[in-house]
């Protein structure tokens, strides 16, 4: 079987044809090239007219700072009067520019559905820009230097990998796009294996923009290349969510599933790494944008439930309400993290406005469905009364004022008080969204908002209209919150990196096992061997690439200087880093009385202890870990956990203290065999 690494693509095995290989392939082509150019120059104008006006604001600030100074230094009058004057004319200015900003930051309308029905619209997040990468020189000089390989062989490698970087800047919205960020992201695994040594940077600087304020960051660290590919997977699962019909089931499915993926990338992203050089990637930022996804799940969930539940049920309108309430909970909690010092100076104060909408409105909610519940519904018989009494006795926070719950339940008139004390909180809380969505500029542009808050208050009025009795001579009580429940919490998904199957495109360098950034070899040594009465003296184990177990003293191969630890790389001129054991020694047995020449190479740091001893404790720590030991294993590498293992560019790091490479011969499950 193939070594992971050398699998093909999916769609591409041998043996399936030309026509299957050269279908694959264009496939493959079309999805990483599958980027709509014309996106990728509004968002690039878009984040430039972003990063100028922050470096605007800059400058504003700074000469108001030193204007501030001279007016606290200065007891001269008349130049306090001019810097009171200069100081005036700076903060407009910078009032207007955080304006401009905003506005930039708000363009939530641009990924909403073209549906006809009318959804209250979702927070998506605009993707991370970054700019072109050039790492043609770098990587040919690493190859040259630590591979000790001609760099200009690999050009064609480097050339798409680069290709592929500058699709994923642009991917499109959908399924595709985010299998083509994936890949980029499994690339970076590669990436980092064999050109990112820890004790060295390859040289060059990964540039991205902030996502909300369009201020470029800087780094050399690979880390930041993957955490910024990481958030974009997020964002375009929020823009992928956003997107979707919420009037259909198979579109609240779809937009419950992308929501709660948004969700576990940014979670990943915030318990994976830390000093981000960005503020839309502070442990703060990512905490707002995890809760804002869980709370879309909730609201999603309760449009689900709408759909769902049978509207004249009494139980399935409690529910609903309870549901609602749910919904106003969890974008509560939203609000207060989003209005924290560290963050409400960042984040759109559209979306401030529109997360506290959403909670006051919902809240109406629960308290419209709950006054539907009992007015509307006919009084349990006796049958019911035990269950919906079981279901009333929780709904409540508190329970209300007035007569027992079995009265309660039994008695129109004291349903319809009830109900009507909800409306009245409904109303309320209906006007006072509609007071807070009103004070954003931004938000009154937004129709479909107006309208969903408009007709939830028109039906509420007219509701309770239907209910007043002229005759009523009782005071309206104030009905008690609803306490939140759900049918369905909202799970918080962490990326699969498995899903997407990549190869490796650097893998004629040779096994990640030993061909590594990590490892150090001394050069090349190329021994020619003649086939003595024993044999070549030599023992050999392994695969990919196969290991001189042990040498025979006295034997040809102990005489030509090869040693216990050595990797064969090549028999004859023929390259064999990925050969089997039994290829390695067909080719030795077929060399006839001419001898043989192989090619070797030690590994630094491999020459120290015994073989036999480095043999002895790799076998009494169990086959388990020679097992876990071997890079081929690919699938153990690119699950959930041990991707954690390659993503960090703070001091804590969480990379395994055992490493992968830390027993580089040793750990080979194969039997000697006597060559």
């Amino acid at each position: 079987m193939m070594p992971p690494e050398e699998e093909s693509p999916a769609g591409s095995r041998e043996g399936d044809g030309g026509l299957v290989l050269l279908q694959a392939l264009k496939s493959s082509s079309t999805r990483k090239q599958g980027c709509d150019p014309f996106a990728q120059t509004q968002r690039s104008k878009l984040q430039h007219r972003r990063a100028r006006i922050n470096q605007q604001i800059n400058k504003e600030m700074r000469m108001r700072a030193g204007a501030e100074n001279l007016f606290r230094a200065t007891s001269n009058h008349k130049v306090k009067e001019t810097v009171a004057l200069e100081l005036s004319y700076v903060n407009s200015n910078l009032q207007l520019l955080k304006e401009e900003l905003e506005e930039l930051n708000s363009s939530v309308d641009v990924y909403q559905n073209d549906s006809e029905s009318i959804s209250v619209p979702m927070i998506p997040l605009g993707l991370k820009e970054t700019k072109e990468l050039d790492l043609l020189v770098p990587l040919k000089d690493v190859i040259s230097e630590h591979y000790g390989e001609e760099g200009i062989l690999f050009e064609k490698e480097i050339k798409e990998f680069m290709e592929l970087r500058q699709a994923m800047r642009t991917p499109s919205r959908n399924e595709a796009g985010l299998e083509l960020l994936m890949e980029y992201y499994n690339q970076l695994h590669f990436l980092d294996s064999r050109f990112f040594p820890p004790n060295r940077s390859l040289g060059v600087f990964f540039h991205w923009y902030d996502s909300l304020t369009g201020v470029p960051s800087h780094q050399r660290a690979l880390a930041f290349e993957k955490g910024s590919v990481l958030f974009n997977i997020g964002a375009l699962h929020t823009q992928i969510g956003a997107r979707q019909d919420r009037a259909s089931l198979p579109g609240l499915n779809q937009a419950i599933d992308a929501f709660q993926k948004a969700a576990g990338a940014f979670n990943y992203l915030k318990e994976n790494f830390s000093n981000a050089p960005s503020l839309d990637m502070s442990a703060a930022s990512l905490n707002m944008l995890v809760r804002l996804m869980v709370a879309q799940v909730q609201e999603c969930v309760f449009e689900k439930m709408t759909l769902l539940r049978a509207q004249h049920d009494f139980l399935a309108r409690l529910q609903l309400a309870q549901e609602a309430a749910r919904v106003e909970d969890v974008y509560s909690l939203v609000h207060q993290t989003m209005t924290q010092s560290h963050v409400k100076d960042y984040v759109p104060f559209s979306w401030i406005t529109m997360v506290h909408v959403k909670s006051e409105h919902f809240k109406a909610l629960s308290h419209y469905f709950a006054a539907i519940a009992l007015c509307d519904c006919p009084v349990a018989s006796d049958a019911e009364l035990p269950e919906q009494e079981k279901a009333f006795i929780q709904f409540h926070i508190t329970m209300p004022e007035g007569p027992s719950l079995h009265v309660l339940l039994q008695d129109p008139e004291e349903r319809r008080k009830l109900g009507k004390a909800h409306l009245k909180k409904a109303i309320m809380k209906h006007e006072e969204a509609m007071r807070i969505h009103g004070l954003c500029k931004i938000l009154r542009k937004m129709d479909i908002l107006q309208e969903v808050l408009s007709f939830a208050h028109k039906r509420s009025l007219s509701k309770y209209s239907e209910i007043d009795h002229e005759e009523d001579f009782f005071e309206t009580g104030d009905a008690p919150d609803i306490h939140p429940k759900t049918h369905q919490k909202p799970e918080i998904k962490s990326p699969n990196f498995s899903q997407v199957k990549v190869t490796d495109l650097f893998h004629r360098l040779g096994p990640l096992s030993v061909f590594s950034a990590k490892n150090k070899w001394y050069p090349v040594r190329r021994v020619h061997l003649m086939r003595g009465e024993n044999g070549f003296g030599f023992t050999l184990r392994g695969d990919s690439p196969v290991l001189i177990a042990g040498v025979i003293p006295g034997g040809c191969a102990a005489e030509a200087g090869l040693k216990e630890g050595d990797y064969i790389i090549s028999v004859n001129g023929k390259d064999c880093k990925w050969s089997k054991h039994a290829e390695v020694v067909q080719l030795l047995k077929s060399t006839g009385e001419e001898g043989v020449e192989i090619g070797v190479i030690t590994l630094q740091g491999s020459e120290g202890p015994k073989a036999s001893d480095k043999k002895a404790a790799a076998m009494s720590s169990g086959s388990g870990l020679l097992k876990s030991n071997k890079e081929n294993s690919r699938k153990s590498l690119m699950n959930n956990k041990s991707a954690s293992t390659l993503l960090v560019w703070s001091k804590k790091s969480k990379r395994s203290k055992k490493s992968t490479y830390s027993v580089p011969f040793t750990a080979v499950g194969d039997n000697e065999v006597m060559y």
